[in-house]
C-alpha cells in the first residue's frame, strides 16, 4: 500500500502535536516526514495493516499537488518491479498550492500568506497570495489529476484518488473516472466533512486534523470504497 497527500494523510498532529519530525528536537534529522507517532495511527497504517501490505507513506503535511505527483511518480520510477502488487491511494490537497524549486530545494506554498520562503522568493510569494485565482487554481488541479489518473492507467497501477477540503463541484465537465476518484464533484464527500458528518471532531477547535479514531474510520471507509468498486484484487482483501 502506498498513499501520499498532505497533513491528512501524514496524521498531523493526530497523538502528537507535531506536523512535522522535525518540530520535535528528538527528531530532527527526519525532517518534514510525518511524525512517527501520529504515522503510526495515521488511517493509511491501519489500511494498510486491515489488507495485511506493506505500508510506503510519501505524504508531507503542507504538501502541494505538484509534490504529491512529483514523489508519487519518483517512487514508481525507483519500485518499477513491484506494481504489479501495488495498490496506490492518493489524497488531494488545497487547489491553490504551488511547489516551487530554488537552490535544490522545494517549496511548498499555499494562499495562507505565512508560509516561510527563502528571502529572494518572498516577493514572489507576496504577488502569489494577493492575485491567487481560486477558480483557475481549481480547473487546472481538475486537468492535471485526470491527466495523472490518465498515466496510472497505462501504467496498470491501481489506484484510489479522494479529496481532503478541496472539491470539484464548480467544474462544468465532468470527467469519468471509473470508480478510481471518490466522488470528486460532490463537496461533501472530502475527508474533512466526510468525518465531521461522522461525528468527528479535529484534535482541538483551532486544527484542521483529526485523531486516532478518525483516522480509524476513514482506513474502514476506504476499504468498503476499495471492496464496493472492486478497484483491487477482491481475493486479497478481508471477507469481512
Amino acid at each position: 500500500l502506498y498513499v501520499n497527500g498532505d497533513s491528512h494523510t501524514a496524521a498531523a498532529e493526530a497523538v502528537n502535536p507535531h506536523c512535522f519530525a522535525e518540530d520535535d528536537s528528538d527528531l530532527y534529522m527526519l525532517g518534514r516526514r510525518p511524525h512517527p507517532a501520529n504515522l503510526a495511527v495515521s488511517w493509511g497504517q491501519q489500511l494498510a495493516k486491515l489488507i495485511n501490505a506493506e505500508f510506503y507513506c510519501d505524504a508531507e503535511s503542507a504538501a502541494s499537488n505538484a509534490r504529491i505527483m512529483r514523489t508519487t511518480r519518483d517512487w514508481i520510477h525507483k519500485n518499477y518491479n513491484r506494481l504489479d502488487r501495488t495498490v496506490m491511494v492518493i489524497q488531494w490537497s488545497t487547489w491553490e498550492r504551488e511547489e516551487w524549486p530554488y537552490e535544490g530545494q522545494y517549496w511548498q506554498v499555499n494562499a495562507s500568506g505565512i508560509d516561510h520562503v527563502p528571502v529572494a522568493l518572498q516577493d514572489r510569494y507576496k504577488q502569489f497570495v494577493a492575485t491567487v485565482n481560486w477558480e483557475r487554481c481549481a480547473e487546472q488541479a481538475h486537468r492535471e489529476i485526470w491527466q495523472f489518473h490518465q498515466e496510472l492507467n497505462k501504467k496498470n497501477i491501481q489506484h484510489v484518488f479522494f479529496n481532503g477540503n478541496s472539491n470539484f463541484d464548480s467544474m462544468p465537465n465532468h470527467f469519468n473516472w471509473s470508480g478510481c476518484y471518490m466522488n470528486p464533484y460532490d463537496a461533501k464527500i472530502t475527508y474533512s466533512n466526510l468525518l465531521k458528518t461522522a461525528g468527528f471532531s479535529t484534535v482541538n477547535p483551532q486544527s484542521w486534523h483529526f485523531g486516532p479514531s478518525a483516522h480509524s474510520f476513514w482506513a474502514n471507509y476506504v476499504l468498503q470504497y476499495i471492496k464496493q468498486n472492486n478497484l483491487v484484487n477482491t481475493h486479497a482483501l478481508p471477507t469481512d
